[in-house]
């Protein structure tokens, strides 16, 4: 068959040049070509295409190969050739005048290879990412790695006391997953000190080894015979490092015979390191998290338990790290003998919150002891020393009271008197199951605008049997919804659970409403008319 082109340019081109005739016999092939194919051209020309290329027969290739041949159309195709090649291959194919068709193509592994890595980095990312729940995502890291950069993938941590832990494995064979998994849950009962996982755990290397060096290593025993089956040629522990610290390791098991390239490791290392941040950063929010909750709770005391009334408190921290607050009660008595009830939210949902919420409360109770001040003027007390001590911030607070009337005592009725800045209303359960929600929608301005607000007070007579709930809005809002449609579902909530002890009303109010996961604060006090 005639050329259309020189030999010599064939010979020059870098691009690989194929050449079949009518049948599928390779009747040409350039230097490029040889390189790019590990044959000599010897080996190809004189041979069917399809013969030397069978798993072209069913491929993109092939589709793209045969409809050039049969429709004498130029076709562009990019795909992977399986073993014994193992490449990624750019090809046009363009039919000729005497009824062939000839190859030009170039091999394009590296920058697939490259463009992979990028996108298995970016879905680590994005998995690290999206979730508040770290563990839980680093553990699906490794069927991410595998196969991408090796055939078998384990994940280890460290817990707070420094033991490690498998988290996640992974292999891209489904029948070897079995053995991986169960390899990872007994693999670190028999790794000695000198193992290459122990290594990166304790001095923060990169270790690189054979299969053999693996097996050689473990006593004899499970984690042995299930290493043996898993028939690994090469294996890499890397570190997971965090900050100043390494937290974890990530363990490749590679069952070709070819070692893992520095590329390889390279991308392995930029997954170890994205991990190690990750996981550190989560336990460093872990530890502020629990820091503010501990404050919080430090500062959230018992309630008093007054003759005339039972008294529960409540409190639930969100369940996101980042919204732990200033979420506040308080219960105590005053000086003539009232019961004093207050529910308070400051803004903000940190460390500093939760701070200044503890100073704000301190600040009522003095108040509210020392003057023996009714709720209205107690909250202006307290909004006066927020200006006078430069507390920069703005809190919502409602402040009930709760005070036996001498002149009624056969009646056994409750005067309450209540006023509220800036905060929900207040839920009244009457002894009948009859309920009442008192005040309008936050009530005055809240506390840090103005420390002249007017500052109004309410008053409701209370029989045996009544309950007063006072939450804040982490136990009714939620995302995408609104404190209306909250506020009904609070008080269908409390119809079906009014004739409960005080105690599960509380428990079973906060279980249906936020469902074990809310996402604010949730701080409520009740108390129940005995």
């Amino acid at each position: 068959m005639g050329r259309p082109y020189g030999d010599r340019v064939l010979a020059g081109m870098p691009v690989g040049f194929m050449a079949v005739d009518e049948d599928w016999t390779i009747t040409h092939v350039n230097p490029a070509a040889e390189r790019m194919l590990f044959l000599a051209a010897a080996d190809l020309v004189g041979h069917n295409y399809w013969a030397v290329y069978p798993a072209n027969l069913a491929n993109d290739f092939g589709r793209a190969f045969r409809r050039a041949m049969s429709e004498r159309v130029t076709t562009t195709v990019e795909a992977f050739y399986p073993d014994p090649l193992n490449r990624w291959y750019d090809v046009e194919a363009v039919p000729v005048d005497d009824d062939g068709v000839h190859f030009f193509f170039s091999d394009v592994t590296d920058r697939r290879e490259a463009q992979d890595r990028l996108e298995m980095l970016d879905r680590i990312g994005a998995e690290l990412g999206g979730t508040l729940d770290v563990d839980a995502a680093v553990a699906r890291i490794p069927r991410l790695v595998a196969p991408a950069l090796a055939d078998g993938c384990l994940l280890t941590v460290l817990d707070d006391e420094g033991r490690p832990h498998d988290v996640g494995s992974w292999h891209a064979v489904e029948d070897k997953r079995p053995l991986v998994e169960r390899y990872a849950a007994v693999r670190l009962a028999d790794l000695p000190l000198g193992a290459p996982l122990m290594l990166s755990l304790l001095e923060g290397e990169t270790v690189t080894f054979p299969g053999s060096r693996a097996l050689e290593i473990l006593p004899d025993g499970e984690a042995r015979q299930l290493l043996e089956q898993v028939e690994v040629t090469h294996g890499v522990t890397l570190p997971l490092r965090g900050h100043a610290r390494v937290v974890g390791a990530l363990t490749l098991l590679i069952s070709r015979p070819q070692p893992p390239s520095e590329r390889d490791l390279r991308t392995a290392r930029q997954i170890a390191d994205r991990i190690g941040l990750a996981l550190d950063n989560a336990r460093l929010f872990d530890q502020q998290r629990q820091l503010a909750e501990g404050l919080q709770r430090s500062l959230l005391t018992a309630p008093v338990q007054p003759e005339h009334a039972e008294i529960v408190v409540r409190y639930t921290p969100a369940a996101e790290a980042a919204r732990v607050g200033g979420d506040w009660y308080d219960a105590f008595v005053q000086p003539c003998g009232a019961t004093m009830l207050v529910i308070g939210d400051v803004v903000g949902h940190d460390t500093e919150a939760a701070a200044t919420m503890g100073q704000l409360r301190a600040l009522l109770r003095g108040i509210a002891t020392y003057s023996d001040a009714r709720p209205a003027e107690v909250l202006r007390g307290l909004d006066g020393a927020m200006a006078q001590l430069q507390v920069g911030t703005y809190a919502t607070a409602a402040v009930a009271r709760f005070e036996r009337p001498p002149d009624q005592p056969e009646h056994g009725a409750t005067r309450m008197r209540w006023s509220n800045a800036g905060h929900l209303p207040l839920l009244v359960i009457h002894g009948d199951g009859r309920l009442g929600e008192l005040g309008e929608w936050q009530g005055d301005l809240l506390l840090g605008v103005d420390r002249n607000a007017q500052r109004h007070e309410s008053v409701l007579e209370l029989r045996r049997g009544s309950t007063v709930l006072m939450f804040t809005d982490g136990l009714i809002e939620r995302r995408g919804g609104d404190l209306d449609s909250g506020m009904a579902e609070l008080r269908r909530t409390a119809a079906e659970l009014a004739s409960l002890p005080l105690s599960r009303l509380c428990d079973e109010m906060i279980e249906r409403l936020v469902q074990g996961r809310p996402e604010d604060d949730v701080a409520l006090v009740a108390i129940r008319l005995r």
